[in-house]
């Protein structure tokens, strides 16, 4: 075991090494420019798209609202990695990593914008006349047949590492809070967990989508609460953590406390990694949830889905950075949750703890779910939909083992495959960028020219 957990760890630092993050940013950038920068221009009307979306779009193909759409794809980014992992980023990499989550969010809303509108764009009907949807779609039906292998590795790779990422480590992180929290067992939170998974996933993605629109706004407006309560206290000290995170991400930052000090590669490495970690721009994913919302446009469901990057990192993340930076604990030695934990708990002490293992309950179930439907469409890609039925069983029976069992191994194998599936997504969204940069420009045309005609329809009443 020792010698195949040293290869796996070995593949995993190449896989995830500068290389890789070049190349999610690169691309990332690159759709930035093409689209002359339009997902950031249009933050505010993907807001507002997001808000139509709640609605149900007549005539319009899809099982779900779009509004339910990103509510599944953020029930699935929105997890443990908006507090262990950015607690992680900035305990090794210091404050400035917080900068480069900015950043790498930044260009991960082109990234995550692309996916959505080929995904979209490319989705097919399955027997039961659903839609479906996602790289592995946008591969076989924008690239050719030449290319389907590349769609097949993606589902493949998906598929297997939706067990391990979105699954067991997710369940473990909820036994393992509760137990720490509230000394419950682990056996007791997991078969809770695995009741209330299987009575989910038995509707589908209508039931996953109806919990996600509940569950999701809560869960993140809670969140952001407290953090903004945490924030209030020490007002104070927020200018100071703002000109500490910027000039962190582009100063080496000397030991202080618990912290050993870091280069500034080690802030961008950091702040890169579990940027993408945390919003999963790059991987292909939310192109999946997305593709079976309602929509009669690739672009509005492409806008829509490139708001669940900006409310994950720019939003979410900073929360907890932000909290860790202005309580003063970011150089304490500690990571991950505890180090999360820490920061509540200075200014709702003796709860901080409690708070988390709550918080981190929610988020991470949600990320069950989420990842319940990419991993059931991976596999219903490669072998039909009478997967349905034995993938869900599995997939519960997965959740109770995650609970009770040590996990190291499992999140390294399940890590490496994550970036596998980014592989065939960045090579896709490459490929196909000039479709989605036409689709783009037939869209807002489109908007302009209703809007001229608007105006003209306007000044003849006059």
């Amino acid at each position: 075991m020792e010698t195949m957990t040293g290869f796996i760890t070995a593949i995993n630092d190449l896989v995830w090494g500068p290389p890789m993050l070049v190349a999610i940013l690169g691309t990332g950038l690159y759709l930035q420019l093409r689209l002359k920068f339009m997902p950031i221009t249009k933050i505010v009307a993907g807001f507002a798209m997001v808000w139509r979306g709640r609605k149900a779009v007549p005539d319009a193909p899809g099982e779900i609202t779009p509004y339910a759409a990103l509510m599944t794809a953020l029930a699935a980014t929105v997890g443990t990695g908006n507090i262990a992992g950015v607690a992680t980023a900035i305990a090794v990499g210091g404050p400035g990593a917080m900068f480069w989550m900015w950043m790498t969010a930044l260009v991960g809303m082109a990234t995550k914008y692309a996916e959505v509108v080929l995904a979209v764009h490319y989705r097919e009907t399955d027997d039961r006349g659903e839609q479906i949807g996602g790289p592995m779609y946008a591969i076989k039906n924008g690239l050719g047949r030449h290319w389907r292998w590349l769609g097949t590795a993606f589902a493949i790779f998906g598929g297997l590492a939706g067990f391990g990422i979105g699954n067991m480590v997710q369940s473990n992180s909820i036994a393992g809070a509760l137990d720490s929290a509230f000394g419950v067992n682990p056996w007791v939170s997991g078969v809770i967990m695995a009741a209330c998974t299987g009575f989910v996933l038995l509707g589908g993605v209508k039931r996953i989508g109806a919990v996600a629109e509940k569950l999701v706004p809560f869960m993140c407006v809670g969140y952001i609460v407290a953090s903004l309560i945490v924030l209030g206290i020490y007002a104070e000290q927020i200018p100071a953590a703002l000109v500490l995170i910027v000039d962190s991400a582009f100063n080496p930052v000397a030991a202080t406390g618990g912290f050993a000090g870091a280069a500034v590669m080690m802030a961008i490495r950091y702040g890169v990694a579990r940027g993408i970690f945390s919003n999963e721009a790059g991987l292909g994913t939310a192109g999946i949830a997305q593709a079976a919302g309602q929509t009669k446009n690739p672009v509005e469901s492409g806008l829509i889905g490139m708001m669940g990057t900006f409310i994950d990192t720019i939003i979410v993340c900073t929360m907890t950075g932000l909290v860790l930076i202005v309580t003063g604990v970011w150089n304490s030695g500690l990571k991950g949750a505890a180090l999360s934990a820490a920061g509540f708990d200075a200014a709702f002490q003796g709860f901080g703890g409690q708070f988390l293992a709550l918080a981190i309950t929610v988020f991470a179930f949600t990320t069950i779910l989420g990842w319940a439907y990419y991993g059931e469409k991976c596999w219903e890609y490669l072998v039909g939909t009478a997967v349905e039925v034995p993938y869900r069983v599995l997939w519960t029976v997965f959740v109770l083992v995650g609970a009770v069992t040590q996990l190291d191994f499992v999140w390294l194998v399940a890590d490496t495959l994550n970036a596998f599936m980014a592989l065939p997504n960045l090579v896709s969204l490459l490929l196909l960028a000039p479709v989605v940069v036409r689709l783009s420009q037939e869209y807002w045309a489109k908007q302009e020219r209703a809007r001229q005609a608007a105006l003209a329809a306007a000044r003849s009443k006059a």
